[in-house]
């Protein structure tokens, strides 16, 4: 009984340190409008603290931004800056949770608050998850998410994420 113990302390303590708790990157973002087709290429940088602090800098469009810190979002997109508080708006709320839970490489808990399944595959040293939404997509909220880990250190490699109103927005780090 105390082996099976120490495995199952030894199992919990292998999956938190395998968690991000830093994780820094280039990125390139492709957008895609499904209705229209229309494609869009930023690129930019990403640094990721660990627990709720996100920064996404854009070089392309410069001066563009994304960050969260905490509850509270801020972007500069197209030139328009906004501030929202997440714990306020439930829809950035879900959406704040699902990017840090998904750089982290939490996934699971990713899954669980969008009511989503998931298909995990592993193959030439990268883990591949896909999680798809269960029934109605909450408004604003996204109805697919692909998922590409590297495993030795479970760093993020790429992120698609599918919104219901028909947007695909990928991401490439390097």
């Amino acid at each position: 009984m105390r082996r099976f113990g120490l495995m199952i302390v030894a199992m919990l303590l292998s999956v938190v340190a395998f968690a991000q708790k830093q994780y820094d990157a280039d990125f390139t973002q492709t957008r895609l409008v499904k209705v229209s087709g229309k494609t869009t290429t930023m690129t930019g940088h990403l640094n990721f603290d660990g627990v709720d602090h996100l920064t996404m800098d854009y070089t392309d469009p410069l001066g563009e931004f994304f960050y969260i810190s905490g509850n509270t979002v801020s972007l500069n997109l197209n030139g328009k800056q906004t501030i929202l508080d997440a714990s306020k708006v439930k829809m950035v709320g879900l959406q704040r949770s699902t990017l840090l839970n998904c750089i982290s490489g939490n996934w699971e808990q990713a899954a669980i608050d969008n009511n989503a399944e998931t298909t995990v595959t592993e193959k030439d040293g990268l883990r591949h998850v896909v999680i798809t939404v269960k029934g109605k997509v909450p408004r604003g909220g996204y109805s697919s998410v692909e998922l590409t880990y590297r495993l030795k250190d479970n760093a993020l490699v790429k992120m698609v994420l599918e919104e219901a109103i028909g947007i695909i927005n990928t991401y490439e780090m390097r």
